[in-house]
Parts: C-alpha cells; sequence; structure tokens
C-alpha cells in the first residue's frame, strides 16, 4: 500500500456476476483495498483498466470467449502500473505457467479465504508473487513447461544484455533456484544488496516476477538445472512453510 491512508485500488474481472458482486462485497469489509470497478469479459476488462487505472487486477482465467491469460497482454498494456492476481478455479500447471509468463503476478485458488486474499492483494502490490498452496507442488511442472517455449517467447536478448555482468551472475543463481540468501552467500555481500540487483534485473527485463526472471535466464543462459525446479519461483526452505521470498 501507498501509505496509512491510501487504499489499494481494485478492479474485479469475473464473468459470473453473482461471484463477482459477492466478493466485492467481501472486499467493502477490507480498509486497505478498494474497489474501484469491475468488468465481465475482457473487451470489458481492457477498457475498464484504461479508464481506471487500478493498482491491482483481480482476474479469472475462465472468460466469454477468452481465457484470462490470453487478456493479460491487453490488461497490461491498458494499465501498465498495474499488477495482475489471478483468482480462479483452475490448477493445471499449464494455466499456472502460462499466467505467470504473460504477466501475472500471483495465481490463487478461488477457495482461498477473504483474508488470505486481501493479505495477497497487499503482497503483489508491493512487488511479491503469492501462489495458493495447492498450486505450490505445480510450480516444477509449470516452470518444465515454460522452458520448453510452450507459453512465451524469451526475453529480446538485448534485454539480457542490458545487465551488469554482477547482475548476470545473480540472474544465473536465480535461474538454478537460489535463495537471495544463497546468492548473498555465495557472492559474499549482504542480503539487502542482492534484492537491489532482483530488483533491478526485473526492472531491466521489463518482468514481474522471479519465476520469470529464472525462465528467461534458463532459455538464455542455458541455466535452470536441478533446484530451479525446487524453486522456481523463489522459494526459500528457511521460510515458514515454504513460503515465497521477499525480493
Amino acid at each position: 500500500m501507498n501509505n496509512a491512508e491510501t487504499p489499494i485500488r481494485i478492479l474485479v474481472v469475473d464473468d459470473h456476476s453473482l461471484f463477482r458482486r459477492g466478493l466485492i462485497e467481501l472486499l467493502a469489509s477490507e480498509p486497505r483495498v478498494i474497489v474501484v470497478g469491475e468488468a465481465g469479459d475482457a473487451g470489458e476488462a481492457q477498457r475498464a483498466a484504461l479508464q481506471l487505472q487500478p493498482d491491482v487486477i483481480l482476474l479469472d482465467n475462465h472468460l466469454p470467449g477468452v481465457e484470462g491469460v490470453d487478456a493479460l497482454p491487453g490488461l497490461r498494456e491498458a494499465a501498465p502500473r498495474a499488477r495482475v492476481l489471478m483468482l480462479t478455479v483452475s490448477e493445471e500447471a499449464e494455466d499456472l505457467a502460462t499466467a505467470l509468463m504473460r504477466g501475472a503476478s500471483g495465481y490463487l485458488l478461488k477457495t482461498v479465504d477473504i483474508g488470505v486474499l486481501a493479505e495477497s492483494i497487499i503482497q503483489v502490490h508491493r512487488g511479491e508473487s503469492p501462489i495458493s498452496p495447492e498450486m505450490a507442488g505445480k510450480l516444477a511442472k509449470a516452470y518444465q513447461v515454460l522452458r520448453q517455449g510452450a507459453a512465451t517467447t524469451a526475453a529480446p536478448r538485448e534485454r539480457i544484455d542490458s545487465l551488469s555482468p554482477r547482475e548476470l551472475q545473480i540472474l544465473a543463481e536465480i535461474a538454478r533456484g537460489a535463495s537471495n540468501k544463497e546468492i548473498a552467500r555465495i557472492f559474499s555481500i549482504a542480503e539487502a544488496t542482492v534484492k537491489i540487483h532482483v530488483q533491478h534485473i526485473l526492472r531491466k527485463l521489463n518482468l514481474n516476477s522471479r519465476v520469470q526472471a529464472a525462465v528467461h535466464a534458463a532459455r538464455l543462459l542455458g541455466a535452470g538445472n536441478g533446484p530451479a525446479e525446487r524453486s522456481a519461483a523463489g522459494a526459500d526452505p528457511d521460510l515458514p512453510d515454504g513460503g515465497q521470498e521477499r525480493l
């Protein structure tokens, strides 16, 4: 959240009006967020995103005539600063993979508790990548799908070339699944310094998450064996319950 008095502005996109209205009512009880708009299909969502410029877009994957993951590029173009949090019933690893690589910052199932959803919205807004626990075990498969190029093309080579030598080293470690703590140990630098490097890497590559960075690095640098399947999204074994590591 920007500050204690500014709630995060939300656009809710779901084709089921009953679910959409219920979700909006539930979110109304959360003072840290405010729903500024809603949409029932991809076209309406893109127009609303362009007009409202929300902070976070809650996006269902099953929309009339188009998958939510296919609507992601248009939504990101309409509202470049908005972060997209998928909220769907799909438990398919392929959907998870495609969503993350097309620009989604997180992926939650609709069975999520409203309190967890509100906290996930806040996490997404500050640059983290929350994933439903039910989907965490499918990250390895999703990572393999992405490495095979099934979901997207790699970042342009010139973007990789814009990275400094240290950033390239850190990107390669991210692709192998190393946490910030491990990277700091490898290069004998502070963990806070690693976090700054990661933020610079994501900005230069025009990516939203460590998942995307890991996949692009694996495809372009030839990294990604072993631990990457264990920790494609930056999961830190030192965090409780296999939590997602913050940038």
